[in-house]
């Protein structure tokens, strides 16, 4: 049986502020235009994508969850639980596929508390500080690696 093309994009607190909050941080994209371009690429790679957003942990859990019965793998931007929450980090131990950690900025340029990631030992590979490009940059990583297993 082929591994599903199924990718859970998901995005954590905030990001639904994409464009608005510290745009000099963050740029000036939206995350609709971030879905846009994440959705146009998928359909170029023949995968399809779950794009989703949350402010709330346990629904971010929740999604990883569902991810993890029908997935073939997860772009995630925990956005600030990636430096809080242990919870995030074992659903997404629990997952037997790619997983991708990407950040809009460079954690590791910014304030000391945003330098460890409880999802990066979990992760199969981080992206940060590319801005939005990141998205596409894992998307395009996940598929080949789902590729190489089909």
């Amino acid at each position: 049986m082929a591994a599903s093309r199924i990718v859970y994009v998901l995005n954590g607190p905030n990001l639904n502020l994409l464009g608005k909050r510290e745009p000099t941080i963050y740029g000036r994209e939206t995350l609709e235009d971030v879905e846009a371009e994440c959705r146009e690429l998928a359909e170029s790679l023949e995968l399809e994508i779950e794009f989703r957003q949350t402010n709330a942990e346990f629904q971010l859990i929740d999604w990883i969850h569902e991810a993890r019965e029908i997935a073939g793998g997860i772009v995630i931007n925990p956005a600030g639980l990636t430096h809080t929450s242990v919870a995030v980090r074992d659903a997404l131990a629990a997952c037997d596929f790619p997983i991708f950690e990407v950040h809009i900025s460079n954690i590791h340029r910014r304030e000391e508390f945003r330098h460890h990631s409880y999802v990066s030992g979990v992760a199969t590979g981080v992206i940060c500080g590319f801005g939005t490009q990141g998205y596409p940059l894992a998307l395009q990583r996940l598929s080949r690696l789902m590729e190489d297993v089909a």
